[in-house]
Parts: structure tokens; sequence; C-alpha cells
């Protein structure tokens, strides 16, 4: 039986709420001072990569073995991806064609729907405009069965990290491609399911758990001091990622409400910044006079409405289901 590890759960609550922090503070008309509003918070938009080491990670940790001893049914797989994301998605690209309705975001929604919009050359959507990490996952989701091949060996999966590596290098000089695409991306999944590979034998370390705590302070300071680099957020994400697997009994990455966070982690991602419209429409964000004050209850009061949207849907979708079955 494959082991749960409860603290990745926590991790990916704890950069959940970092994204939905940063994305409050660039829309906000707020013109706040100091490193943690200039550097650090802006600087969190890149938590998305660890996102994407940790979707790989745990995918792996759910199908891989089943996938490379033939017991995935692939039907099954690709139907509950969809089953998974496409009702929630869907009815958050409604709401969003409803607040702002044109002939283009018309367009935009049906490629929504498809899921497979990550897959277009530089497709700039704007409908659930943060929507295109589901579309570089989605593309990732597509890719798994040769993903799993990749990393079935250790050496060819030490190869595919290099030049996986070298095409985000080739990227962001030649071909112009950023984070919505998934070649771009492609090397922090493959950080994922790298650790997932080795995972027994880091896990046998003596000491990793404080060896990848102080590796991961040095690769933030890096961050911070010198480098944004590619290869800076990826050592980064991977040590924070052990670290968190590395972690037994309580922790913050343990507590009940960041375990809950961390269930509906997508779920808030995708529908934070429209709960943020929202507000923003109804002028609710503009009762507190202090920007600071104002900031801070902002993100409070949009995580926690965006907890409760995804916790009730998906609760509401059940019942839904279960109808339908009877």
């Amino acid at each position: 039986m494959q082991k749960r590890y409860e603290a990745v759960d926590g991790l990916r609550a704890v950069a959940c709420i970092g994204i939905v922090a940063m994305h409050i503070s660039g829309n906000l008309p707020f013109q706040f001072e100091g490193f943690l509003f200039e550097s650090f918070i802006p600087s969190l938009t890149d938590v998305v990569f660890l996102f994407m080491v940790i979707s790989a990670f745990g995918m792996c940790c759910g199908y891989y073995e089943k996938m490379i001893d033939k017991r995935l049914d692939i039907v099954s797989f690709y139907k509950k991806r969809y089953k998974k994301i496409l009702p929630f998605f869907a009815f958050l690209c409604i709401i969003d064609l409803a607040i702002s309705p044109s002939l283009e975001s018309l367009y935009e929604v049906f490629a929504n729907l498809t899921l497979c919009f990550g897959l277009i050359p530089n497709a700039n959507i704007s409908v659930i405009g943060v929507g295109w990490f589901l579309g570089v996952v989605f593309a990732f989701y597509l890719l798994f069965p040769f993903f799993c091949f990749l990393i079935s060996s250790k050496t060819r999966a030490c190869f595919a990290f290099a030049v996986s590596l070298v095409m985000n290098y080739l990227c962001i000089i030649y071909f112009d491609a950023g984070r919505t695409s998934i070649v771009y991306c492609f090397v922090f999944f493959m950080a994922g399911g790298i650790v997932y590979i080795y995972s027994d034998r880091i896990m046998q370390l003596r000491g990793i758990r404080w060896i990848s705590l102080a590796a991961f302070l040095v690769m933030t300071v890096l961050y911070y001091t010198y480098s944004h680099s590619t290869l800076t957020i990826l050592l980064t994400d991977v040590f924070v990622l052990i670290y968190a697997m590395s972690i037994d009994g309580k922790s913050i990455f343990s507590g009940p409400f960041v375990r809950m966070i961390g269930g509906v982690s997508f779920e808030i991602y995708l529908c934070h910044m429209v709960l943020f419209r929202v507000f923003e429409k109804t002028k609710l964000l503009k009762v507190i006079s202090n920007e600071y004050v104002g900031y801070v209850l902002t993100v409070i009061v949009v995580l926690v409405s965006s907890v409760i949207f995804a916790v009730v849907f998906k609760k509401d979708l059940d019942v839904i289901e279960q109808k339908l079955k009877r």
C-alpha cells in the first residue's frame, strides 16, 4: 500500500494561500511598500511551479505502480480526470461569461470546456485567466502514460530530466514560450516524478528533514538575492517537498484546517479570482479605509469564501450524482 504523505497535502494548502495573497495584492489599487509587498508577495507567482512538482509526485503516488503493472484502466483514468475537473471549471466559466459576455469570451469558454486548451500554442485566454495552470496540468495528465515510461528507468528519468531542463531554457531564449506551455513546465513535473522514484532512498538518509530544510532556506535566500532562474525555483520546490515528506506527526502542514484547504486547493485556485471580482463589484472591498487592514481582510474573506464555495459545490455535485444513479 502506497504511503500517504499528509504534510504534502498541507504544503499544497500553504502554496494555495500564497497564490491567493499574490493575486489579490496585484489586483487591489493599493500602493504598498516594503520587502513583504514589493518582493515577497509578488514572488509567490512562482508557487505555481511548486504545484506542478507536487501534482506529479501525487499522481505517481496514486497511479504510477498501477500504470507500470498494467493494472490501470486508461478509460477510467481519463474519465476520472474529467469528472474531477470539468463540472467545477465549467460552472466558473459560465459565471465569468455571464459577468463579461462577448463573442470572444464564448470562443474561450468553448476552448476551456475541452480542457485541452493547454495544447494551443501561445494561447492567451482571459476567461478564468488563472485557468492557464489547469491547461498545463491537464496536458500533463494527457502525457501521464508517457511520463511513467520516462521515469520507469532511473537512468532514463535522469536523462529526460536533463533534456526537459534544456527545453525549458530553449523555450526562454529561442521559442518564446512561457509558463503556459507544457514544454516549458515539463521539467517541474519531471522533478516531482524523480523525487517519487527516489523517495525510499531519500527518506532513508540520516537527518534528511533538517538537511532538506537547510537546503530549502539556502535556495530561498539565493532566489531573493541572486537569481529567479528555473533551476533556483526547481531546487527550492524539490527541497521543500522533501522536507514535507519527512514530517511525521503534528506540524503546520498537518492541521485540520490546512488539510481541508489542501483537499480543495485546486478548486480554490480556480475560483478565488471570480469571487474576488464579485466582492469588487459589490464595493465591499472599500469599506475599510486602512489599506493594510483592507488587504488582510480581503485575503481572509476571499480565501474563506473560496473554501466554502468549493466544499459546497463538491457536496452538491455528489448529491446530484447519487440522485442520477438512483
